[in-house]
């Protein structure tokens, strides 16, 4: 790596989000200066921690952003290196959400590209951008080169992934218009410390259509300690480029299947038929492949 961690900083944009916050914490520990910023929606508890972390933290600033507001992002992204974009909806996605996303992620960019510090986007996605269309169940590998069908999407009104293969698809547009690098990062269901109380809406938006996913050898889970390794990860790499799957686990037993219900409890409920012993034996062929992501890990490693 080129940089010198005493003396980068790092925008990340929204730090209040789940995955915005655990890659500040794991910047902060790692020695880089941080710009939090953070979209108004309420304050949120992961949002009176940041606030708390600013008091006492001198390589932490937090600045208030709106999305559609080109220059309060500006502002948060002066003299930063690289901006973390992690823009998720706290309320859920709807079909209104989708817009605001996609508009949200163009200025992003579009800020990014009139900012002369800057040297890198990790743009946070999903695996929703790519793995929703009629066929996909027939489809041996699904990688870093598909994408989910918008059609599709808005027909069975799946609005957390058009959200995120429209903002992804219309980043990469512009960042390429733009000449800015920028690597995208496209984790499975993000699972972690305390994700049903800060993350609720999100992952039941992220969940919905979960038994065709799982059905489909497509649904994946990723710890969101390891996903903020891996976009800093694509920070500092400088070979790191275009789009990485991120996930631990793909979901094809109803033993992972179990395991990842306890994990979101309480805020899905364990099945019933579950309370006392596992049943079935059913196992769904694996779908999604991730090799570009254990070169960049392995990459990692070896430094």
């Amino acid at each position: 790596m080129d940089h010198e961690k005493s003396t980068s900083c790092c925008c990340v944009l929204d730090a209040s989000t789940y995955v915005g916050f655990w890659i500040l914490k794991k910047l902060l520990s790692r020695g880089y200066s941080v710009h939090a910023a953070i979209r108004k929606n309420g304050e949120s508890e992961i949002e009176k921690k940041i606030r708390e972390m600013e008091a006492t933290e001198a390589r932490l600033v937090v600045y208030d952003v709106d999305v559609l507001d080109y220059q309060t992002i500006v502002v948060s992204l002066k003299n930063c290196n690289a901006v973390f974009c992690c823009l998720d909806s706290p309320e859920g996605y709807d079909e209104k959400e989708v817009d605001l996303e996609v508009r949200g992620a163009i200025n992003v960019v579009e800020a990014c590209g009139r900012t002369e510090s800057i040297e890198k986007i990790v743009f946070s996605s999903s695996l929703t951008a790519s793995i929703w269309r009629d066929n996909i169940g027939t489809q041996k590998d699904v990688d870093e080169k598909c994408w989910s069908d918008q059609d599709f999407c808005r027909n069975k009104k799946l609005w957390h992934a058009l959200a995120k293969m429209l903002s992804e698809k219309a980043a990469w547009a512009l960042a390429m218009d733009r000449r800015i690098n920028m690597v995208s990062i496209n984790p499975g269901l993000i699972v972690g410390p305390f994700v049903a109380q800060h993350n609720p809406r999100p992952t039941m938006s992220y969940l919905k259509g979960a038994a065709q996913m799982y059905e489909n050898g497509v649904l994946a889970y990723v710890d969101v300690k390891f996903l903020a390794e891996v976009h800093i990860r694509a920070f500092e790499d400088v070979s790191a480029c275009g789009r990485y799957f991120c996930f631990n686990q793909i979901v094809n037993t109803e033993e992972e299947a179990l395991k990842l219900v306890e994990s979101l409890s309480p805020l899905i409920p364990m099945p019933p038929r579950y309370e006392n012993e596992m049943q079935g034996s059913e196992v769904y062929e694996e779908r999604l492949r991730n090799n570009k992501l254990s070169k960049l890990v392995e990459a990692g490693s070896a430094c």
